[in-house]
């Protein structure tokens, strides 16, 4: 767990590079705000978070597992991380900021190419919230 990152993950370059080769500027992690967005573009009021699948809990998705050892740990830990997300998009709205959550997994292979235009498409539209649909689904096996 010493290796986990809050900053500058794969998932959030990836997403920042695709938004920034379409023209968008944006500041990064911004301190003034509740739970220091990954992406903020002030230009449009709209912040924006890239979550991970497995300590965000992305509802039915292959990578939000749970370890068999320990549950009694790990069934609070996210539990409370889950919590904190929706008490700090809540302040976020409450001081006028649209958010939105792009989950981790949609920046693998084609989704980045879907999602990010969705993205985008939402930053421009001002509507109030965004959402990556569930991109990678539990195997059915």
């Amino acid at each position: 767990m010493s290796r986990i990152t809050g900053k500058n993950t794969g998932p959030e370059v990836r997403l920042r590079s695709f938004l920034h080769g379409r023209g968008l500027r944006f500041s990064l992690h911004a301190k003034d705000l509740p739970g220091k967005p990954d992406i903020v573009l002030r230009r449009w009021s709209a912040a924006i978070f890239v979550d991970g699948c497995f300590w965000h809990r992305h509802k039915d998705c292959r990578y939000a597992t749970t370890p068999s050892s320990n549950v009694d740990f790990w069934i609070p830990k996210f539990e409370a991380t889950v919590a904190r997300d929706a008490r700090q998009r809540a302040e976020l709205t409450d001081m006028g900021w649209r958010v939105a959550v792009f989950w981790a997994c949609a920046t693998e292979g084609d989704a980045l190419e879907e999602w990010g235009g969705n993205l985008i498409d939402w930053i421009k539209s001002g509507s109030e919230y965004f959402e990556t649909d569930l991109i990678r689904r539990k195997d059915p096996n």
